[in-house]
């Protein structure tokens, strides 16, 4: 099962930029007037329709990145331009038409079923003040349906697992039709199953809708199934480039203190697979 197309043939000359960071960088603020950096000299552009997995460790700047690329936090130094122009000359409501976010974690509001609240999504958009127009009703209804989510359209959002929820939440950021979609570990709380329909899902958008996706992932596995992936490592982009060629056994146990082992599946495609030690080795084997 092919998860991530590749990008067609001659998309390199056609290729469109609508996100560019140079020498990007942020921190946070500290008390005492310190900062604790968290992004230092950032260089990393999205086209149109192209798909690019980040990964990184914990704390190595991914979701600052995305928050960066989706205007709710102003560049630190550095440049970054969206969709042609500097960041900072876009307006919150602007971007929103354009970037679509899933965080890691969003509180739905109670009282409220899941339709309603994928509704919601389509606020950057409203033209009407008397309820949703047509064409709202038409973009909601391809979100559930491209989010799986069509048999939650009735249940309240304190009803639902956290599968469940997620679903609802893609749902809610597919309604604003983005340019550019960021997922932050959007396969969280997801079963295998979903898992697997929400890249397909991905796959499918950006060949019909050219959206660009930025997904940060923590599965490796998932992560080569991307055309091209992304390495933060202590706030820089360490690697960039398809998967063959970043993914290496080095880079892994170098940026991620973990031993792999490569394999060739049935397919052809190269694996990444942990090297796990037996818990106590002096136990018998089983049966």
């Amino acid at each position: 099962m092919t998860l991530v197309a590749s990008a067609p043939e001659g998309a390199a000359q056609d290729r469109v930029e609508i996100a560019i960071a140079t020498g990007l960088a942020f921190g946070y603020p500290l008390p005492g007037g310190r900062r604790r950096d968290v992004l230092r000299g950032v260089d990393v552009s999205i086209a149109a329709g192209e798909l690019v997995a980040l990964i990184g460790t914990n704390g190595s700047g991914k979701t600052t990145l995305l928050r960066l690329f989706a205007g709710t936090l102003p560049p630190g130094a550095g440049e970054l331009v969206l969709f042609g122009r500097d960041a900072g000359t876009w307006s919150r409501m602007e971007l929103a038409r354009r970037v679509a976010v899933l965080p890691q974690s969003l509180e739905l509001p109670t009282g409220f079923r899941v339709g309603e609240l994928v509704t919601m999504g389509r606020l950057p958009h409203s033209r009407s003040l008397f309820g949703a127009t047509r064409e709202d009703k038409e973009a909601v209804e391809r979100a559930m349906r491209d989010a799986d989510a069509r048999d939650l359209a009735t249940r309240y959002a304190e009803e639902l697992s956290g599968g469940e929820r997620q679903r609802a939440l893609v749902a809610m950021a597919l309604a604003q039709e983005p340019q550019l979609l960021l997922l932050d570990e959007p396969t969280l709380h997801l079963d295998l199953a979903h898992q697997i329909n929400l890249l397909e899902t991905i796959t499918r958008l950006r060949r019909e809708r050219g959206i660009a996706v930025v997904a940060v992932l923590h599965d490796l596995t998932l992560a080569a199934a991307a055309p091209r992936v992304a390495v933060l490592d202590s706030g820089q982009v360490v690697a960039d480039g398809p998967p063959d060629d970043v993914l290496t056994e080095e880079l892994v146990r170098r940026v991620f203190r973990v031993a792999v082992e490569s394999l060739v599946d049935s397919t052809g495609r190269r694996r990444l697979v942990p090297s796990i030690q037996p818990l106590d080795p002096g136990l018998p084997a089983a049966g």
